[in-house]
């Protein structure tokens, strides 16, 4: 049966980002069993892998070793491909419509079957590196003009290889994670020193990232043909940026405490599978890359995506960006083939950002950076509030989704609200004499 045609025996409406073609993954709890295992999203319910596993209903690993009773999924991830296509097609199977062995068996049903509403979503992976592209084209004009020449607004390099900057795995958090407003030191144009305190121009970006499967040796490059194998899914990010910190520390380095704050990832993980019915060509590459860097045939996918924001008291949400995942100039299978091409190993739970994703219009722009030409050109929000970066109580609400015939394929979102700044007092000693 064609996978369009597909029908689950739990109603799932068509606007729901979780129907039977999508079937993501997602480490969960619940208040009367709080251990963390690994579930799978149908409609606004959970489908506890972890219990089929022990009721013999889904076997995958040698017997008496467990893969889904776990508190991350790094363990079924570094299984490979095989072993996700066949997890993925014996999910599907269990909820069909048509198959009666978990639809009449309310036994089961009622162990394996947990109302969304009733568990706490977790980190899915343990995320031992991070790595964050700067892959959008767009993106990377509208930065450098606001700081460059607009004639020269992209570095020579930017169109030869996947640019990219390694981040801080230990401040990835899951939705729902509030944000603290960083701490750092700047300097005003003009300043003869630079100052401390709370980033004044916090900012958001609208990002995807890929999650790595099965990693490779050290030495071992991956391939351009092959990268995909090693790719187990796709969650949103919000990789959130302290423009001003950053502004004063990126020469000659790069990012650092302007990045490393925080970064936000979506709980449930679209597999490949899941996105493969949406897969389209991306941008035509000019000059074409280096051979360790070309491909053949369509490597983006058309995800849309969305931002919203709700300032601080206000009860409604602002739309502030529409763009979609397909503009990105590289390529998920080129960032991997050149990220592994000096022979740096990867392994399960990788976490590879896109950067952010902006399109060609100003309301496509994936950061208040270019949504508002760096604060000289305030957001006005449907309440009348008007924003140049984010405040205090501020939230961001990212989303993402592909549109099928009658059905989606979504992401869900990753959100969350800013607090204040750590109030930081200093002694003459310079070390902290208070913290609140």
């Amino acid at each position: 049966m064609r996978e369009e045609a597909l029908s689950s025996f739990i109603e799932v409406p068509a606007e729901s980002d979780f129907p039977i073609q999508n079937l993501p993954y997602g480490v969960f709890s619940t208040r009367s069993d709080p251990m963390r295992r690994v579930g799978v999203a149908i409609g606004d319910q959970i489908l506890d892998l972890a219990a089929l596993e022990l009721a013999g209903a889904l076997e995958i690993a040698p017997q008496g070793q467990r893969v889904f009773g776990c508190a991350s999924m790094n363990r079924f991830m570094a299984l490979g491909r095989e072993a996700w296509t066949h997890v993925r097609g014996r999910v599907s199977s269990l909820l069909r419509a048509d198959n009666p062995e978990l639809r009449d068996d309310m036994a089961l049903r009622e162990r394996a079957l947990v109302p969304m509403r009733h568990a706490s979503l977790h980190l899915p992976v343990e995320i031992s590196g991070y790595t964050d592209f700067y892959s959008s084209k767009e993106h990377a004009t509208n930065v450098g003009s606001l700081f460059r020449d607009p004639k020269n607004a992209l570095c020579e390099n930017w169109l030869e290889i996947p640019i990219a900057y390694n981040g801080r795995a230990s401040s990835v958090f899951v939705s729902g994670t509030p944000v603290r407003r960083p701490n750092g030191e700047t300097k005003a144009l003009g300043a003869q020193r630079p100052s401390f305190g709370p980033s004044l121009k916090l900012d958001f970006e609208l990002e995807t990232a890929f999650l790595v499967g099965q990693g490779n040796a050290i030495g071992e490059p991956i391939p351009v043909p092959d990268a995909e194998r090693h790719i187990f899914g796709m969650v949103l990010m919000n990789d959130w940026s302290a423009r001003d910190i950053q502004r004063w520390e990126y020469v000659p380095l790069g990012p650092f405490n302007g990045k490393s704050f925080a970064t936000s990832i979506s709980p449930w993980i679209v597999t490949l599978d899941a996105l493969e019915p949406f897969r389209v060509a991306g941008p035509r590459q000019d000059p074409m890359p280096l051979p360790y860097l070309r491909q053949r045939g369509e490597h983006a996918f058309d995800i849309q995506l969305e931002v919203r924001m709700r300032p601080a008291g206000a009860a409604c949400e602002t739309t502030i960006c529409r763009s979609n995942f397909k503009t990105l100039y590289w390529s998920m299978a080129q960032q991997l083939a050149h990220h592994t091409i000096s022979g740096c190993n990867t392994q399960p739970g990788d976490l590879m950002g896109s950067g952010t994703i902006s399109g060609a219009t100003r309301d496509s722009s994936g950061s208040l950076l270019e949504l508002t030409r760096n604060g000289g050109e305030p957001l006005t929000l449907a309440n009348g509030v008007r924003r140049s970066f984010l405040e205090d109580g501020d939230e961001v609400i990212m989303t993402g989704w592909c549109q099928g015939p009658g059905y989606r394929v979504g992401f869900g979102d990753v959100s969350a609200r800013i607090e204040p700044a750590v109030e930081l007092h200093w002694s003459a000693d310079a070390t902290t004499k208070g913290v609140s």
